[in-house]
């Protein structure tokens, strides 16, 4: 069978579907052709499933404080059937969701693997898409005007680390544990390690946290990855950095792993039941035809200009599959602007330093724009604004004092160039700091905007005050 389209889109994650629902209320005509299903690494492996087993890991932390909130209970236990039947669950409404709204835009779908086809009979051009279905059928043509490759990530692997599920597990197979280990070794510092980290030691397992850096969270500010670190560790977990693994060492037995691993010229040998592989991602563009194309690729990701064109200019490209901040949100947005682009609007391109990212450790953390590092390193002159929760109400009232709010600010011009948050639920608060950055916001700005007493947010105010050093309550 062949068909054409104005667009067909290769990958059905968050950035896919969302860049084809826009593309349809463009007037296109479109496709999306998906391997596995609907909502991608983000719905299925990713932000949702983890999110939902952090939010439970949350919970029975609670759990053991909620004495001081006049709560009695005689007993209680964490149940990790329970926890994963609640991920699915949601998983499920929400992948329904997905399809509802790819349906409601009346984008086609089709089930199973896309590969670009270069010059042939169906296009004088590289982009027809051939799909190998997973029932053996004959193989589906797609000829697009204007293909978009969406087609994310996987767990990166590590040499000597050889995945089996069982003993060893990347973040995919730790979302499936049908039972939760005594102990477990974290390879990688980074924003999934942590997560997991934080997540298994409140689920009572001893975590350890293996990073080649110097430091966890190296992307972070400095005083962001100081507070996590501390609180992480208040709570059990163990670090090692500026670590190395000897990969000859491992030892896997039935019940125990054993690895060396060297610090400081010192080694010590680890003894864990298992082992989590969290080194990063990489880019799923193997076998998808790029060959039979124009398209350049360096570092194992596709290079595009500021719109996500490829060298074919008839393909974009966006996501994980580009490189890049590797967000879910990212992905959507450039998924818009692709499309749009493609329709002659003339969208404008993604400002860096205007992308909100959190981790959903506990504490969380939220940022916008440049870490004061990365500022000082570009020769800004700097005032910057620090307010800790401890100073919040709301945040006792809540019961998580811990953390606090980062403003830094631009000597000459005033504005802000990055907001820094640390502690309860600024994963949600962080918005307000995004639209502060997209509006070229100073911190006289925010310190004049009234925020509701008792909340959380009013540590926006207090920080921006604290530029000038006119905080109220500190």
């Amino acid at each position: 069978m062949t068909k054409e389209y104005d667009l067909v889109v290769l990958g059905g994650g968050t950035g896919g579907y969302v860049a084809a629902i826009r593309a349809s209320q463009l007037g296109m005509q479109v496709a999306i052709v998906e391997d596995q299903q609907l909502g991608g690494t983000c719905l299925h492996r990713g932000c949702i499933p983890s999110k939902a087993l952090l939010r439970s890991a949350e919970m029975y932390r609670q759990m053991k404080d909620v004495e001081d909130f006049g709560i009695e209970l005689d007993t209680y236990a964490f149940n990790l059937t329970n926890a994963q039947k609640r991920k699915d669950t949601i998983i499920h409404t929400l992948h329904e969701g997905v399809k509802a709204l790819v349906k409601k835009a009346k984008v086609d779908v089709y089930e199973g693997f896309g590969r670009i086809l270069g010059p042939s009979i169906f296009s004088p051009m590289p982009g027809t898409i051939s799909i190998e279905h997973h029932d053996k059928e004959d193989n589906t043509m797609l000829v697009p005007k204007q293909v978009l490759i969406a087609t994310g990530s996987k767990p990166r692997p590590l040499q000597g680390f050889d995945i089996d599920g069982i003993h060893i597990l990347n973040s995919d197979d730790a979302l499936q544990m049908k039972e939760l280990p005594t102990s477990i070794l974290i390879i990688g510092g980074g924003v999934i390690g942590v997560e997991w980290a934080s997540m298994l030691q409140d689920l009572g397992v001893q975590v350890t946290v293996v990073e080649s850096s110097e430091h966890i969270l190296i992307d972070e500010d400095s005083d962001v990855r100081h507070e996590v670190k501390k609180e992480l560790q208040r709570r059990g977990v163990k670090f090692l950095t500026g670590a190395k693994l000897d990969a000859d060492s491992l030892k896997i037995n039935d019940s125990f792993i054993d690895v060396d691993v060297e610090q400081e010229g010192q080694v010590q040998k680890v003894t864990v039941e298992k082992i989590l592989v969290s080194i990063g991602r990489e880019a799923n563009i193997n076998q998808i035809g790029l060959t039979n194309t124009n398209i350049q690729v360096k570092n194992n990701v596709i290079i595009t200009n500021d719109m996500y064109q490829t060298k074919e200019s008839h393909i974009y490209a966006i996501g994980d599959c580009i490189g890049g901040m590797q967000l879910a949100h990212v992905a959507a947005a450039e998924g818009k602007i692709a499309v749009e682009h493609m329709a002659g609007l003339n969208p404008d391109p993604i400002s860096k330093n205007q992308i909100p990212s959190c981790i959903y450790s506990s504490p969380e953390v939220g940022r916008v724009g440049l870490t004061e590092q990365e500022a000082l390193e570009q020769g800004y002159q700097l005032k910057i604004g620090k307010f800790p929760f401890q100073a919040i109400g709301k945040a006792h009232v809540v019961g998580d004092a811990k953390g606090f709010a980062k403003i830094i600010v631009d000597k000459k011009t005033e504005d802000i160039i990055g907001i820094h948050m640390v502690g309860p639920q600024v994963t949600d608060m962080i918005s307000e700091a995004s639209l502060a950055r997209m509006l070229d916001a100073t911190a006289w700005e925010i310190a004049q905007t009234m925020h509701p007493h008792p909340t959380l947010s009013e540590i926006f105010s207090e920080a921006a005050l604290a530029v000038e050093g006119l905080q109220i309550h500190g």
